[in-house]
């Protein structure tokens, strides 16, 4: 129950740091909401700056809201959270960049793939919107907010190549832009700035929020404390909680502390919890997906990603121990993800540097990053299949078989063991050098998060919208399912905050 506190014990000055301790759950009535001395006013209050908040920034600002009517609040000391760390590149189905190679997408097939990628439970009206918005999402990244796009490349579970990758390989390739955009626009994110709570009156209308500036991460006692009012809404677009491991665990025990996460430190869902605090549903928590494309020879999020995505259908995945394949390769990354931790030790993933200068360098991984790659050991070259098997420790004659009948696949276009895509660009591995990747999944994304419609209100524990809350992104669930499509969350982001800002930017 919501617990009703006086004018002067939830705005006395003395009172301000107890009596609002973090986390306390509470409503304000009609004539305390009047009374209520907000630090400032805006009409909306954007909570994070990845993907989904900048985006919803400048969506606002396109439709009609002022700058200094829109607040961007971020917890961290730089700007982007885990956007700016990704792997750079978007989803989107039927652009000219996929005519131009001769490549037939549409939005449906989009759809199918991210309903089957789901295991039927993506919310089909949330698909439906990302797969019907992808390719218009694409052109304003592109021709209004100034993203540089160079390839469409592949990633597994999708059923062709539709994922299109920035020139620097990098989240940072559309987040920069986007930042350049809003500051153009008079905006810019109010850095060290976290939100501790969502303020609602008696008929558990938003009102605004209430945080402290110089906050410290780590030092959560630090800062100085603020409220805001925000007249037309609120948009979550905090991410999610893969760094928070005693969350993590409530809703899936086996992801311990001794699982990495590819998230940068901030990713602690504190966000969802404030949601939760005032009647917010949460669905599908305990589905949090695994990257299996991480190396045990780095740390974070890495470079190995940028490798091994494109590898797939260049060269088998192998069980070192047996050397034999063991997983669809071009599979979705559940289903690879879960095989590998099965095994109980790292796979193994192998191309020629032929391939990899084919498909994999100045595609998906610029010469610098695979420079870089090789200098730190986390892709190994090695001049025979004989001196991967033995630094390695993978038993030759089982991998000479493997190899020689994966090759076989990739001259037939077909694989009748796994049914790894194969392309067509493709050449066997004969000849060395030949560069192979340890992979050890990681703690990648949280699945599940706050319920939203496909309006991206946020919806009560009822199945009300919460008047005046939004939210988008890794904030939320449903939109996915059980798997995340490689770089389906990236449109996702984008179009469900450009979403909340038209409802927001349209209110009176």
């Amino acid at each position: 129950m919501a617990t009703n506190l006086s004018r002067r014990t939830f705005f006395g000055a003395a009172a301000g740091t107890t009596a609002l301790g973090l986390g306390m759950f509470r409503t304000v009535s009609a004539a305390e909401a009047k009374d209520i001395k907000w630090d400032e006013t805006k009409k909306f209050v954007i909570i994070g700056t990845g993907f989904a908040g900048l985006a919803a920034a400048l969506e606002a600002y396109e439709n009609g809201l002022k700058a200094d009517e829109i607040a961007i609040l971020e917890k961290m000391p730089t700007p982007g959270g885990n956007s700016i760390i990704n792997g750079g590149a978007v989803a989107a189905a039927g652009t000219d960049m996929q005519e131009k190679e001769g490549i037939k997408d549409s939005p449906d097939l989009l759809y199918a793939d991210i309903l089957k990628a789901g295991g039927g439970l993506a919310h089909p009206t949330l698909a439906r919107r990302i797969a019907d918005e992808s390719v218009q999402n694409f052109y304003w990244l592109r021709d209004k907010v100034g993203v540089q796009f160079k390839a469409v490349t592949f990633h597994g579970g999708h059923s062709v190549k539709r994922s299109h990758a920035v020139t620097n390989n990098s989240g940072s390739g559309f987040i920069n832009p986007m930042l350049a955009k809003c500051k153009e626009y008079g905006m810019e994110p109010r850095l060290r700035t976290i939100v501790d709570e969502i303020i609602i009156d008696d008929q558990r209308r938003v009102l605004g929020v209430r945080g402290r500036t110089n906050y410290r991460f780590g030092r959560e006692d630090s800062g100085r404390p603020f409220t805001m009012r925000a007249t037309n809404g609120v948009l979550l677009a905090s991410g999610g909680f893969s760094n928070n491991v005693q969350m993590r665990m409530s809703h899936d025990p086996r992801l311990n502390e001794k699982f990495d996460s590819t998230n940068h430190p901030g990713a602690t869902g504190e966000m969802i919890q404030a949601a939760q605090e005032i009647g917010a549903n949460t669905i599908q928590m305990d589905w949090i997906q695994m990257g299996p494309w991480t190396s045990p020879d780095e740390k974070g999020f890495g470079l190995a990603p940028l490798f091994v995505e494109s590898c797939l259908g260049y060269g088998p995945m192998i069980d070192p121990v047996t050397a034999k394949r063991f997983i669809q390769e071009s599979g979705n990354r559940k289903v690879r993800a879960d095989a590998i931790v099965a095994m109980g030790h790292p796979a193994v993933i192998y191309t020629t540097l032929e391939n990899a200068k084919t498909a994999i360098i100045g595609q998906n991984m610029t010469q610098e990053l695979y420079d870089r790659a090789r200098k730190n050991n986390v892709i190994k070259e090695y001049p025979t299949l004989d001196a991967m098997a033995a630094d390695l420790k993978i038993p030759l004659d089982e991998l000479k078989k493997t190899n020689d009948t994966f090759n076989k696949y990739i001259k037939d276009q077909k694989d009748p063991d796994f049914n790894c895509m194969m392309f067509k660009n493709a050449k066997p591995n004969v000849e060395g050098p030949f560069l192979a990747v340890r992979l050890w999944p990681r703690v990648h994304h949280c699945m599940g998060g706050l319920e939203i419609n496909d309006n991206a209100e946020v919806l009560s524990c009822r199945g009300k919208p919460i008047e005046g809350l939004y939210a988008a992104g890794e904030v939320t669930g449903g939109v996915h399912g059980m798997v995340r499509l490689g770089t389906v969350a990236v449109a996702d982001c984008m179009i469900f905050g450009r979403v909340a800002a038209r409802q927001v930017a349209a209110k009176k």
